[in-house]
C-alpha cells in the first residue's frame, strides 16, 4: 500500500512539472505549408506542428477560399515549441533555410499570395526580436532582398484534417517526394543539431 501511495505521489509530482512548463508559440509561412509542417515536426523542443491559415481577412476560412487568394490568407503552421530546448532564433534558422524568403507571394512552382513568406509575432518583444534576426539574415545571407512579411498574430485557424502530418502520411506522392523530401534532408544535414 506504501508503495502504491508512493508511485501516486511521484505521477502526480511528474504531471505538476509537465504541467508547469512554459511553451511558447509562433506562426511561419513560408510556401505550401505541408513543407513548413514536416521542416518543424521532428525537430528537437517542437511539441507540436498544427496547419492552417492566418494573417487574412476571413474568419474559418476553408482551404478552397485561401487558395483564390480572396481571404487574404497565407498557408501558415502554428509551431509550439519549449524555449528551453530550442530558442525562436533556432526556429527562424530552420524556416529562412527551408524555403526561399526572397520571392514575392509564390515558392518554386507554388505561386499565390497565399504562399507568401510571413511571420506573425504575438509581443512587442518578439516582434523586436524577429525584426533583429531578419535584419541580419538578410545582409548576411540574402543581399538584403528578403520580402519576408512580419505582422501581428490575430488569429489561426486550422486547416482541414487531410492537411495535418501530410509529409508523414504521404510521403511517397510524387509533390513529397520532388518539393518535401528534399527540403527535409536539407534542413537535417545542415542544422542536425536541432534533429
Amino acid at each position: 500500500m506504501k508503495y502504491i501511495a508512493f508511485f501516486l505521489i511521484l505521477s502526480n509530482m511528474s504531471l505538476a512539472q509537465n504541467n508547469s512548463n512554459q511553451f511558447n508559440s509562433i506562426v511561419l509561412g513560408g510556401g505550401c505549408f505541408w513543407c513548413i509542417e514536416a521542416a518543424f515536426e521532428d525537430a528537437i523542443g517542437v511539441q507540436s506542428v498544427v496547419s492552417g491559415f492566418s494573417g487574412g481577412d476571413v474568419k474559418n476560412p476553408a482551404y478552397r477560399e485561401v487558395t483564390t487568394g480572396r481571404t487574404n490568407h497565407a498557408e501558415v503552421c502554428e509551431i509550439t515549441y519549449d524555449p528551453t530546448i530550442i530558442s525562436l532564433d533556432n526556429l527562424l534558422e530552420i524556416f529562412f533555410l527551408v524555403h526561399d524568403p526572397t520571392t514575392l507571394n509564390r515558392q518554386g512552382y507554388d505561386v499565390g499570395s497565399h504562399y507568401r513568406s510571413i511571420i506573425l509575432f504575438n509581443t512587442a518583444e518578439e516582434e523586436k526580436q524577429i525584426l533583429s534576426l531578419l535584419e541580419m539574415y538578410n545582409k548576411e545571407y540574402f543581399d538584403n532582398s528578403i520580402v519576408t512579411e512580419v505582422k501581428a498574430f490575430e488569429a489561426f485557424y486550422v486547416a482541414e484534417d487531410y492537411h495535418q502530418e501530410y509529409f508523414k502520411l504521404n510521403q511517397n506522392q510524387p509533390y513529397c517526394q520532388a518539393v518535401i523530401a528534399p527540403k527535409l534532408q536539407k534542413a537535417r544535414e545542415k542544422l542536425s543539431k536541432f534533429y
